[in-house]
């Protein structure tokens, strides 16, 4: 039986910021139960510190020099992502996620999947989803859709669904906040539930791909789900939402600019710091959801027979100051190479493992694809001589890169900062485990280069100021592997997609 895939990824959470890893807030109780059960990689680095650049490298198995995809101008070609391979091998493919990035923008990480479930902000989601009509039928086919509607069950929400995103198009000045507020993750994992199950979804395009029998083992399935609930703007409900309150709530609902207002001095640091409790209550509710999710599966008789993979595409800031770019402090994530940035959890629950392990190796995310491929295989071991290799262990230099700012990008943060200089230009930095058992990492930018000792989660220093040659050489094999093609530009983007990025902050 070839074994079911599902990649969860936590949106923006921190390996510093969870109680797994030591953090003196309670946040992921799921998750450190969840480690008596899989495999713990203390010591998971993410490729990059955005979602475009760091889902690239784990949907492709390459480094950021290797596929290039870092802005909306690049698009993955076919045939590269693992999801393709997986759905050209008979698997039926779906992700479920808010973040656009793999959902909706065009940049060819949505292609290896059947089913998309996107943004679910429409005012009535059990109605016909207009964004589900036009990846089929194309835009502007309004009396298309208006007959749609009409044979619908639902005929009037269903209107009143394109009226929506009409707006949300055309005149998003218009749109009223409620539409523009963000699904809990709860909303994809039900998503995500129905598919299994063999129903349609609510996606925004394809369909369910399986046919009879899709929600059946016959056919096995590869996901990934993106859980957005601890990305900014942080809003926990109430039950989860211990450590953050009005006071930081109100911090955040006067905040214009999350990361350019701190960098460019128009508001303290202290108010960015503030923010961290709401987070954690943010990172608390996205590992109930994770919780309900593994329940689920073994409701449903599905879990033992499935490579579960949990881990998040990069962390967060709230006030770090760099340790390479001079006088600079990381505030939320897109730029930047930090610790609390590329340090994340990653958990691995292997098809039919029963007890936990812990792995302190370093390790890429982009081990993913191997990995993957390793489980379908049938084995754990990659060759005859490492039979107890853990699956994200790989030969070769575990490295990450933070991209300068883009245009679009020097666009959003001119207002506020006068000299971009340390945001643009790239990092790069090269993770190694000395002899003692402590990561290093050496990093550079410019002609700045740093030794970087991480004794833990929560700390590291600059032990001397030179990496010895070694990023330059752990780089020096990671070339363009031409994997990515012409892409489009932030400003064609429809009205919504831009608006939505705009408002995670991306472009």
């Amino acid at each position: 039986m070839r074994p079911n895939v599902l990649l969860v990824v936590l949106d923006s959470v921190r390996a510093r910021n969870t109680s797994l890893h030591g953090h003196v807030n309670e946040t992921t109780p799921f998750l450190t139960s969840f480690a008596d059960d899989a495999t713990w990689y203390t010591q998971a680095r993410a490729p990059a510190a955005t979602s475009l650049t760091s889902h690239a490298s784990i949907f492709t198995g390459l480094s950021v020099p290797e596929h290039g995809l870092t802005a909306t101008d690049r698009s993955l070609e076919p045939g590269h992502s693992v999801f393709e391979r997986l759905r050209e091998d008979g698997y039926r493919t779906g992700v479920f996620s808010e973040n656009t990035w793999i959902t909706e923008v065009d940049v060819g990480l949505n292609r290896g999947f059947d089913q998309v479930v996107g943004p679910q902000n429409l005012p009535f989601p059990e109605a016909v989803d207009p964004r589900g009509f036009v990846a089929d039928a194309g835009r502007g086919d309004y009396a298309g859709y208006v007959r749609e509607s009409l044979a619908s069950d639902a005929p009037v929400r269903s209107l009143l669904n394109g009226v929506a995103i009409k707006l949300a198009y055309d005149y998003p000045a218009l749109l009223p906040d409620a539409l523009r507020s963000r699904a809990r993750g709860d909303t994809y994992v039900d998503a995500f539930i129905r598919w299994i199950e063999g129903a349609d979804g609510d996606g925004s395009g394809g369909d369910s791909g399986g046919g009879d029998g899709a929600g059946t083992s016959e056919v096995p399935w590869a996901a990934c789900i993106n859980l957005m609930d601890a990305h900014i703007p942080y809003e926990p409900p109430a039950e989860h939402d211990r450590w953050g309150g009005k006071r930081a709530r109100a911090i955040q609902d006067d905040i214009d600019e999350q990361k350019w207002e701190f960098a460019g001095g128009q508001r303290p640091w202290w108010q960015k710091r503030a923010l961290e409790g709401l987070y954690d209550g943010a990172i608390r509710q996205t590992d109930a959801v994770v919780a309900d999710l593994v329940e689920r599966l073994r409701e449903r008789g599905v879990y033992d027979d499935t490579l579960v993979v949990v881990t998040a595409d990069h962390g967060e800031g709230f006030g770090e100051r760099s340790h390479i770019r001079p006088d600079t402090r990381i505030a939320e994530h897109n730029i930047g190479i930090h610790e609390v940035l590329t340090h994340v959890p990653l958990l691995v629950k292997r098809p039919g493992q029963e007890t936990g392990e812990r792995v302190d190796d370093l390790v890429s995310l982009s081990a993913f694809q191997a990995a993957v491929e390793r489980v379908r295989e049938g084995g754990d071991a990659p060759n005859e001589n490492s039979p107890d290799r853990p699956l994200f262990v790989r030969d070769g230099p575990v490295v990450s890169t933070a991209v300068g700012l883009d245009e679009a990008k020097r666009r959003r943060a001119s207002p506020y900062v006068d000299d971009l200089t340390p945001y643009t230009a790239t990092s790069r930095a090269v993770y190694e485990c000395g002899d003692d058992g402590r990561v290093r990492k050496y990093v550079t930018w410019r002609d700045a280069a740093k030794t970087v000792e991480v004794p833990d989660p929560e700390t590291s220093f600059v032990a001397a100021d030179t990496d010895e040659g070694r990023v330059d050489a752990a780089f020096a094999d990671l070339t363009d592997a031409g994997v990515t093609g012409e892409g489009t530009t932030v400003d064609d983007l429809d009205g919504q997609t831009r608006r939505h990025l705009e408002d995670l902050g991306y472009v």
